[in-house]
């Protein structure tokens, strides 16, 4: 299923020629709608140079000088950080949409003997397939195009593969149900991104993204997603552009790497706070009306509003638990 990412990192983009490639990196805060769409909303960092090949006969894969066209970061800037996560979270919350979660793209034109993503170990064979691979994209010219619509937005079309899609793309059309998913979600994915047909794919190579706070997952590699892969490469349908690493979810904050030093800022507090608000009560009000008809539990909206976060997220449980209760009653 394709759907849209807004204003795309550069870094996913990421193109080459015959005289040079892109190289670089970038760290992105997501945001979905009900639609699974997926919007940028803030950079913690970005960099893009270009890399120009050496010209001489036996050098022409190796890089000889650097230049960079991109560079922004607020990663080391505590100040800079909290005002980006608290006005990221205000923002989500004023457009009716979803924290998704912080993105990673890395792009070497996989030059590199090993994945630049933490976690993810492929053999050299795999590698050196993806190097061949992306020499041919940059011949032919077959990266991803970005789109723009009647208010001159950027986009691009992407799409998620693998076993395991769907600890990416989320089930549910409503926002209440993809707020009651993903509010317990933790861990990361990563892969590779693939231009095919004009879409960037996000290959899913491994994750160990769990929705339940006493899941405990072990990493693994999709062989039969990296199979497919490999496949479309030799069918030339599959051209490799980067690595991506996608944290889930609110936790997603602390892999930060300030985060320590930010956590505790009133700031920051009273944002995570706002937000909680916001989505336990959309899965409140989902859940009241599943069950109004029941009566299920006392509390009153402004009651609910007013507990402790704690509070509501063990009232939310207890909602829950009741729900599942009377629809196997009713199945009966």
């Amino acid at each position: 299923m394709s759907i849209q990412f807004f204003n795309p990192p550069s870094v996913i983009l990421a193109s080459g020629s015959k005289l040079g490639v892109e190289l670089g990196g970038s760290k992105t805060i997501l945001s979905f709608d009900s639609h699974h769409n997926l919007y940028s909303e803030s950079v913690i960092f970005t960099e893009l140079s270009w890399g120009s090949f050496y010209q001489e006969e036996g050098l022409t894969d190796q890089i000889d000088t650097f230049t960079t066209k991109e560079y922004d970061s607020i990663r080391e800037d505590p100040e800079a950080l909290i005002t980006t996560i608290v006005d990221t979270i205000y923002k989500i919350i004023n457009n009716e949409k979803l924290f998704y979660g912080i993105v990673d793209f890395e792009v070497d034109a996989f030059l590199n003997q090993n994945t630049v993503i933490p976690g993810l170990k492929l053999d050299y064979e795999i590698i050196n397939k993806l190097l061949e691979a992306h020499k041919r994209t940059r011949d032919k010219d077959l990266f991803p195009k970005i789109l723009s619509d009647s208010k001159n937005i950027k986009k691009i079309n992407i799409e998620i593969q693998g076993t395991k899609k769907y600890k990416l793309h989320i089930m549910g059309t409503k926002l209440e149900d993809l707020a009651d998913t993903l509010r317990m979600a933790k861990g990361f994915a990563t892969g590779i991104v693939c231009t095919s047909r004009g879409a960037a794919n996000l290959y899913i190579l491994s994750d160990n993204i769990v929705y339940k706070e006493d899941e405990i997952p072990e990493l693994y590699i999709d062989q039969e997603n990296l199979a497919i892969i490999e496949m479309g490469i030799q069918r030339e349908l599959l051209f490799p552009i980067s690595w991506f690493r996608i944290d889930l979810g609110l936790r997603s904050l602390e892999t930060l790497e300030l985060w320590h030093k930010i956590k505790d800022d009133d700031r920051i507090i009273k944002a995570l706070d706002r937000y909680d608000k916001y989505i336990t009560s959309l899965i409140y009000n989902k859940y009241r009306d599943m069950a109004s008809a029941e009566k299920i539990g006392t509390n009153s909206e402004g009651d609910f509003n007013h507990m402790k976060r704690k509070e509501r997220r063990q009232a939310l449980k207890d909602m829950a638990e009741a729900i599942r209760k009377l629809t196997e009653e009713y199945k009966k």
